[in-house]
């Protein structure tokens, strides 16, 4: 087996495990991976605009904002905007700042004709540290994997 394949197959058993109703779950790392390996592979940054002028963006990733700022009013044109830039039949990895929204976008968009989805577990920003802090557990972007201000 291929290593897209072995990485593919390791998300969708964490899945499983979370019991999530898409495709699988991936580590940043993995994300990243299976971006630059499969052909047609879509990432969803669903943050914020705020996020991502004033946190930092992914370059070549999608951007649909899963909910707006400041007020958090859900997206209500999410699914027409995904149709928009993704192929039905892609390999979608949805993204947030910590895989809250993203679990949901992938959800939504796993019940919208895309059956290819997966989350991206710590988000952009991973996990509070003790200090109630973001960026120093976890993420994306603690990873090192590209991202620009």
């Amino acid at each position: 087996m291929g290593r897209l394949t072995d990485l593919l197959k390791l998300a969708q058993e964490r899945g499983r495990e979370l019991g999530v109703p898409y495709a699988g779950a991936l580590t940043p790392q993995e994300a990243y991976e299976v971006w630059q390996l499969a052909p047609g592979a879509k990432l969803v940054d669903v943050r914020t605009r705020a996020e991502w002028d004033w946190v930092g963006r992914i370059p070549g990733a999608i951007e649909i904002e899963w909910q707006s700022y400041p007020d958090n009013k859900a997206n209500a044109h999410f699914l027409p905007q995904l149709k928009q830039q993704a192929d039905g039949e892609a390999l979608l990895m949805f993204l947030c700042r910590s895989g809250v929204r993203s679990h949901q976008a992938a959800t939504l968009a796993s019940q919208g004709a895309y059956s290819n989805c997966y989350n991206v577990l710590e988000g952009f920003e991973g996990d509070k540290d003790a200090n109630g802090q973001r960026g120093k557990i976890g993420g994306w972007r603690r990873a090192g994997l590209p991202w620009r201000s």
